[in-house]
């Protein structure tokens, strides 16, 4: 690497250095830095976490990241140095000082990869040269080594497998497991030899009443299981899963709320099917549309639709797309921190995120990620999903033919937040434009792939004179919706249409019933009541405007309907597939106009008590993004229970904190079990870990509420103590921030890295495998980091609260905190989500922890949030700062353990 032209960059909280090519490094200061990289292409890792530390965001340079992406896709690696070494089998870096060196070592390493054993070699070179047109800084470098191909190279398009269509699965049969092969599989499953567990064994007997024999109609068996931390749940209710799918010939879908839960799950099932073949097939993970790559939107990219960067970034997409196990973009085996590394040329349009699949007329549509997914979850023995994609499936009545029959919804905590989401109406600016979008297609002058219906339905429309005339009649309807510069238009009193005029009316409203100060930046909601003149009168036209496009939506949907029945001579399979997909995205936008007619309608009419109504402002950090009508249910598990529930023939909720801290009528309400005609079976098994040996509860009493300055302090005095390995909770972003601004330098200062959610630019599992990676590291988060993470051992060794999480006293929540019992709504909500956030620290046998709450005002009622034997302490910052050091001093060999493991 000796000869290599540039030199290497390093910035991080503690400084700035600069490794040369004659192999000098030196500390520089910022100004020097950036000055050094404007002149001369640098080598750094992860350009915009480095053009961050500097303040220079519009930092480039040679990024190995981008490297190693190319080189290797779909490849783990946590990117940081150390990560970076531990890949590359190389000795890590000792300080931030020896980092800028280091990055010239890995540079020379990866740039020795083509001339090895390279099993990422095919399209490499087609690739490279793609990229070098493109002036991919790497590509001079790197195109040298790669030799050319003596014939053209077969990727991507050509590589890609076909999924094939198979015959639709039977119905499951009837059968009842029993005690005897439940216990005989879980010892198969643990491992013969493995610690006998009690608890995982009464959980997975227990669990198997959701795989019995159903004998009520719309009455599944239900089973509310609440299992603490460390019982086995996972292995615990895939034992009679497995064995039921097994003997019934029929799919359990297993449903979580994370995505770490499901690759943990995707881990578990390897005990199930050790062989990868046997296991793709009989076990899909399953997630929504906008997840995956879809490969006409990367087609267009790869062939011009993007430029600059961006198209640099689809290059690297194909690479990856080539080697991809299932094109999860999100969640998947496509690195988080690569769509990262393009800043405001994101990845999303590389997804379906509008709806506008064409199915069958994709010419890719035989080798499509999402569809394989589909066809493969009709034939697979297990299916890992998510809360919203089951929730999606049921009330949309998608893929009716294969719906299961039997569900587990683990982290089942989260499905009233999952189905308060998902069966929620919002008539908004943003919303009202993206369906504009979807029906017309791009507006004059605008770039990109839209399509509008009549592109995509081009074949029906010259076929079908009604199904054209409905398309047109669409279309036309559409102009009333907000187009673009909707916001400017409102903002500044000049609306165009009836929508634009309904939202003008409400932003107006929002504004002249504010309370909270519109200064302080924040978002504004006001109830729907008692509306004003100008709103009442605003909603007539827009209802009109709505009801002249529900019209002919719905008349399209019924003729395509017709022409699938007519089955007319030049409609094949794939024509069908194609046309019954438009369908589906008929119904589901037709649904979606009708729910904005319905909360229209209550403008000036009657309240429903099934339902809470508001209209508001959105913004961030005082900017305005959005305008709307929100409509949520009062209890969201009711339409979850009569779509979701009552269909299943046996359905499992498990949680370790499935009861919130109070008794099994919570469960039972926020599950749905309570809208069933026959109520559920209940299961309890306490945690097995020794919690008054392996963990503290602190409660500091002496840090003043709302002093920022006060609050850092805290936060950097118990981190400093404990040497890292700590978890740092927010309830407000802004919080956050400021904590961070003030701590992170002075942290650096003594080798103690930190990492903030929503201010680094990394996504939050990255962050998540870089915490896990660095035992001396520290992450600072909100409620995305409270619950489905996942770092047992040294590395989460103290989490800190900044104090009690009270619910935000929104509308929707005064009207469900009034309609479920005041104050003790208000305590089950806080116990949740304390229970959720303690469960970050113990996670194993040999974890010890302490969990800070820096709040005096902690009433003692919510303790019980805590598992029982918990110690539990007030003491000031002094005496905690002295329980910190005690956990530096927790022996490397535990942590050194635990990887072995």
């Amino acid at each position: 690497m000796a000869d290599f032209p540039y030199p290497a960059l390093h910035a991080s909280h503690a400084g700035a250095w600069i490794a040369a090519p004659d192999g000098e490094t030196r500390s520089v200061g910022r100004g020097e830095a950036i000055r050094i990289a404007a002149d001369t292409p640098v080598l750094i890792l992860n350009a915009p976490l480095v053009g961050q530390r500097l303040g220079y965001g519009d930092l480039s340079g040679l990024d190995i990241l981008e490297l190693f992406a190319f080189l290797h896709p779909a490849r783990f690696m946590v990117p940081t140095p150390r990560g970076l070494a531990k890949t590359l089998g190389l000795a890590p870096p000792a300080d931030d000082a020896a980092v800028a060196a280091f990055l010239r070592e890995a540079a020379a390493r990866l740039l020795a990869v083509p001339e090895g054993d390279w099993p990422e070699r095919e399209g490499a070179w087609t690739a490279g040269q793609s990229l070098m047109r493109l002036r991919w800084p790497w590509a001079p470098a790197l195109l040298p080594l790669i030799e050319k191909p003596q014939r053209a190279e077969r990727w991507l398009f050509s590589k890609l497998p076909e999924w094939e269509e198979s015959a639709a699965r039977p119905a499951p049969r009837t059968i009842t497991l029993g005690d005897a092969e439940i216990e005989e599989r879980l010892d198969r499953l643990t491992g013969h030899g493995a610690e006998r567990r009690e608890g995982q064994r009464s959980y997975a007997a227990a669990t198997a009443h959701a795989f019995a024999p159903r004998d009520m109609r719309d009455s599944p068996n239900l089973v509310l299981a609440e299992a603490g931390t460390g019982i086995g749940k996972t292995l615990g209710y895939l034992t009679p899963a497995s064995l039921w799918s097994e003997q019934a010939g029929g799919a359990v879908w297993v449903s979580t709320f994370t995505k770490a839960l499901q690759r943990q799950l995707g881990h578990e099932t390897e005990r199930l099917f050790p062989d990868p073949e046997e296991r793709r097939t009989r076990v899909v993970t399953r997630k929504g549309r906008e997840n995956y790559l879809c490969l006409l939107n990367l087609e267009d990219a790869l062939q011009g639709g993007f430029a600059g960067r961006a198209a640099i970034l689809a290059q690297l997409v194909a690479r990856w797309a080539a080697y991809t196990s299932d094109g999860d973009m999100i969640g998947g085996d496509l690195p988080g921190w690569l769509p990262a590394l393009f800043r405001r040329n994101g990845s999303t349009a590389l997804t379906d995120r509008r709806g506008e699949c064409i199915y069958a007329g994709c010419p890719h549509y035989r080798k499509c990620f999402i569809e394989r997914a589909a066809r493969g979850s009709a034939q697979a023995d297990i299916v890992i999903a998510n809360h919203a994609l089951v929730m999606v499936n049921a009330a949309r009545g998608r893929e009716m033919g294969t719906r299961p029959t039997r569900y587990v919804f683990d982290e089942g905590h989260h499905l009233f937040d999952a189905a308060d989401s998902m069966f929620a109406a919002a008539l908004t600016g943003q919303e009202a434009i993206e369906l504009r979008r979807w029906i017309t297609g791009p507006e004059r002058g605008s770039r990109g792939r839209r399509r509008g219906l009549a592109a995509r339905l081009s074949d029906v429309a010259s076929y079908d004179e009604e199904g054209g005339r409905a398309i047109t009649q669409a279309v036309e309807a559409a102009m009333a919706l907000p187009s673009d510069q909707w916001l400017q238009r409102v903002n500044e009193g000049e609306p165009f249409g009836p929508v634009e005029t309904l939202l003008a009316a409400v932003r107006g409203l929002v504004y002249a019933r504010d309370t909270k100060g519109a200064e302080a930046g924040y978002g504004l909601e006001t109830e729907l009541a008692e509306p004003t003149p100008e709103l009442v009168e605003a909603a007539g036209p827009a209802g009109e405007a709505l009801d002249a496009l529900v019209r002919p939506l719905v008349a399209l949907g019924r003729r395509l309907e017709a022409v699938l029945a007519e089955t007319p001579d030049w409609m094949d399979g794939p024509a069908r597939a194609r046309i019954e997909g438009a369908i589906a995205s008929l119904g589901w936008r037709t649904d979606t106009a009708g729910a904005w007619l319905a909360l229209i309608a209550r403008i000036g009419g009657p309240a429903d008590a099934d339902f809470v109504d508001w209209l508001a402002v959105d913004r961030f950090e005082g900017r305005e993004f959005d305008i709307g009508l929100h409509r949520h249910w009062l209890d969201p598990s009711r339409p979850f229970a009569k779509t979701v529930l009552e269909p299943a023939h046996g359905a499992l909720i498990t949680s370790a904190t499935l009861r919130a801290g109070g008794d099994w009528d919570v469960a039972e309400a926020r599950s749905g079990a309570n809208h069933l005609l026959r109520g559920p079976s209940h299961f309890e098994a306490a945690s097995p870990f020794d919690y008054a040996q392996q963990a503290e509860v602190v409660v500091v009493t002496d840090v003043k509420r709302g002093d920022l300055g006060s609050l850092a302090n805290a936060y950097a005095r118990l981190i400093a103590a404990a040497e890292g390995g700590t978890l740092g909770l927010f309830t407000a972003i802004r919080r956050l921030r400021g904590v961070h601004a003030r701590i992170a330098d002075r942290l650096a200062r003594d080798g103690l890295a930190l990492h903030a959610q929503h201010v680094d630019p990394i996504d939050t599992g990255t962050l998540v495998d870089i915490f896990r990676d660095d035992p001396r590291s520290s992450l600072l988060g909100t409620d995305a980091l409270r619950d489905g993470v996942d770092v047992p051992g040294h590395s989460l060794r103290m989490v800190v609260m900044e104090g009690v999480p009270w619910p935000k006293p929104t509308v929707l929540h005064a009207a469900r905190r009034m309609a479920a019992g005041g104050r003790d709504y208000d305590d089950r909500v806080v116990r949740a989500k304390l229970a959720q956030a303690f469960g970050r620290l113990i996670r194993r046998a040999d974890d010890r922890g302490l969990f800070v709450l820096l709040s005096a005002a902690m009433p003692s009622r919510l303790l019980s949030a805590f598992p029982e034997g918990t110690p539990v302490t007030r003491m000031t910052l002094d005496e905690a700062i002295v329980r910190a050091q005690r956990l530096s001093s927790v022996p490397a060999m535990v942590h050194e353990r635990a990887e072995q493991v």
